[in-house]
This record gives C-alpha cells, sequence and structure tokens, in this order.
C-alpha cells in the first residue's frame, strides 16, 4: 500500500463518497424515465369506458331488490356485501373476470327460476 498523506486521504474519502452517491442517483433517475406501461393495461373503471357493465349492473340491481338478496349473493360469491355493493351501486370499482362470470351464472339461474344463492 502506498502511504498518502492525510489531508489527502479525506479528500479521496470524499470523493469516494461523491461517487457512490452519483451512482446512485443515476440509478434512481434510470428507472424514473423508464417507459411506463401503455394505456392497455390500465384498469377499467365503470363510466362511460364500461357500457357493457352498466347496463349489466343496472339488471343485477333489479334483480336484487328483494330484501336479503345482496347479502345472500355476496355470500355466494364469497365476497363482503360493501364489495359487492362497490361493483353494483358505488361504481367505484370492476369485478375481475371469475367474480363476472359467477354473477353472470346467478342472474342466469336466477331468470330459470332458481336461486343459487340460497
Amino acid at each position: 500500500m502506498i502511504p498518502v498523506h492525510p489531508v489527502l486521504k479525506q479528500w479521496m474519502d470524499l470523493s469516494e463518497a461523491l461517487a457512490l452517491a452519483a451512482g446512485t442517483g443515476a440509478r434512481h433517475v434510470q428507472s424514473a424515465l423508464r417507459p411506463r406501461r401503455s394505456a392497455a393495461y390500465r384498469t377499467r373503471r365503470p363510466g362511460v369506458a364500461s357500457p357493457m357493465w352498466n347496463v349489466y349492473a343496472t339488471m343485477l340491481r333489479r334483480a336484487l331488490r328483494p330484501y336479503g338478496a345482496q347479502a345472500r349473493l355476496a355470500r355466494y360469491l364469497g365476497i363482503p356485501p360493501q364489495r359487492l355493493s362497490d361493483f353494483l351501486t358505488g361504481r367505484r370499482r370492476l369485478p375481475d373476470a371469475e367474480l363476472t362470470l359467477r354473477l353472470l351464472h346467478w342472474l342466469a339461474e336466477l331468470r330459470t327460476g332458481r336461486d343459487v344463492s340460497l
């Protein structure tokens, strides 16, 4: 090891710390400038962009008018009643594919006269 003057040693330590900080900052900038996902991958929200869901939610709300029907359906789907309310009345979120298929099945069975949530 080569002997280094104490004053130079302080400056070398400082330059090493600055180089480390610059490398970390460059990585943060690079990750911040990384391209984001396209709009095709964004989650849909209820509204104008989901006309078929709007019609289906209206049909479900009509079918859920009897007292206790919404609680029974939520139990059948395995979700909290508040989540079902978010889907149908709050219109704050959309169900995933599996829940949508189960909702379709429930309404189809109800229209044939069988209530599978009982």
